[in-house]
């Protein structure tokens, strides 16, 4: 049966149904010259539902005719996407034709996957990354969350790239790339250092950037994570899942909140905002099929990090490796706070006993060294004893020694790239510490 518009608000389309009303998540089809989909967001009473503009098409008016379309979003998934770029809808963005249809598989983005009920314990495999502080502090563990925690400017999408070019030229597995919310040159900028490389055979691609709405801003990190889960169910295939950034899917959350007249909480986020992070960090798991291993950078808006949703997200990741813009004024790069950085993953269990304990040496003498900066501002650093001036010393060599060039920015500095085993990184902090 045909329902019509009844009203329209910004994003939001008021359809009313006599009867046969759609399902929540279902796309509903306008009647006109373009065929506007949206998407069904809410059911109110009398059978009006409440949709979603999907691409902002404006040539939709009151009283037109729409029609349900008994499906949701469906994206293509398979080999046919490997390479490519889409938005959020599973559209191309790489002037090149879609995927043909009747070769490719299509997945609904909004059906999760049924939940595996084995539990084998596997055994954590550390992948190298190259990056001497993430691989001492935050070592990469196959399957687990990292998030790299950032304001603006300090670096987080530059160490996501040298993180993409470091580990995906192994070329195990599959690499995934989502833009959330961010500049499109950044995504330009990626899809050329990816070519150049060689590195699209083995890569996705997904963006819903700045200039889109936030409906598509807030859809594309479900859409990068279902073809994933395809991937990962249906080709048993491991994934290294790349998101940039994850502030933004909440920030375009909170943006349709307010277009919904929804009540904020109190942290001035929209009320939903603890089951919009749970619903997509919950799908980015493993299971018996493959693993999703996920590095997730989050904004922080004026460099506050108990922001709330800055908080939330934290609570869902394994490891925070946090930049700060005190350290990259110091011109160290990459700009990690040390003593803010945190792994629940620096285990004897998972890294063993040497790097454990070279890491609670390295974290005592950090810690000694915050302490005793206060005091050498007041008397001067040679009033401190003997051993307390050794063990600055050696804090000094620390930080600078976790200081390397990188890779993507070898154009913009002149300086060639470093990649260091974790031994050698190990090798180098003994060399300072004993």
């Amino acid at each position: 049966m045909a329902g019509a518009v009844t009203s329209i608000k910004d994003l939001i389309v008021m359809v009313g149904f006599d009867e046969d009303e759609p399902k929540i998540g279902e796309l509903v089809q306008i009647e006109n010259d373009s065929k506007s989909e949206l998407l069904v967001e809410r059911l109110d009473l009398n059978g009006q539902a409440l949709c979603l503009n999907l691409r902002s098409d404006k040539s939709i008016k009151k009283g037109m005719k729409a029609r349900r379309m008994n499906k949701g979003i469906q994206v293509p998934v398979g080999d046919a996407t490997i390479g490519r770029i889409f938005d959020a809808l599973g559209a191309p963005l790489d002037n090149m034709p879609p995927p043909d249809p009747e070769k490719t598989a299509y997945k609904d983005i909004l059906k999760v996957s049924s939940k595996s009920t084995t539990f084998a314990v596997r055994k954590p495999e550390i992948m190298e990354t190259g990056i001497k502080v993430i691989d001492f502090l935050t070592p990469f563990v196959k399957g687990r969350k990292i998030g790299i925690v950032g304001g603006a400017g300090v670096g987080k999408t530059v160490l996501t790239m040298e993180l993409i070019n470091n580990i995906a030229k192994s070329g195990s597995g599959l690499s995934f790339f989502t833009g959330i919310g961010e500049r499109i040159r950044e995504g330009h900028e990626l899809y050329d250092t990816l070519k150049e490389a060689d590195l699209l055979k083995n890569t996705c691609m997904f963006f819903g950037q700045m200039n889109e709405n936030p409906v598509q801003r807030s859809l594309v990190g479900v859409t990068s994570t279902a073809l994933a889960e395809h991937f990962r169910d249906e080709q048993g295939k491991d994934i290294l899942f790349f998101a940039d950034n994850m502030y933004r899917y909440i920030q375009a959350r909170n943006e349709l909140s307010s277009i919904l007249d929804q009540i904020p909480n109190e942290g001035g986020y929209q009320p939903t905002i603890f089951s919009d992070i749970k619903t997509l960090q919950d799908r980015l798991s493993s299971n018996e099929n493959g693993s999703i291993t996920s590095v997730q950078t989050i904004y922080v808006p004026a460099d506050d990090i108990s922001d709330p949703a800055v908080q939330m997200i934290q609570h869902e990741l394994d490891a925070i490796l946090v930049l700060s813009r005190a350290v990259a004024e110091q011109g160290i790069r990459p700009s990690v706070d040390l003593m803010r950085t945190n792994s629940s993953l620096l285990t004897p269990e998972v890294v063993g006993d040497r790097h454990y304990v070279l890491s609670v040496q390295v974290q005592s003498l950090l810690q000694k060294y915050q302490s005793l900066k206060s005091i050498i501002a007041i008397i001067g650093e040679n009033e401190l004893s003997p051993v307390d001036r050794a063990d600055y010393a050696k804090a000094k060599k620390l930080i600078q020694n976790f200081s390397q060039q990188m890779y993507v920015t070898e154009k913009l500095s002149g300086l060639p790239g470093q990649f260091f085993t974790r031994d050698q990184t190990l090798k180098s902090i003994e060399e300072i510490i004993v």
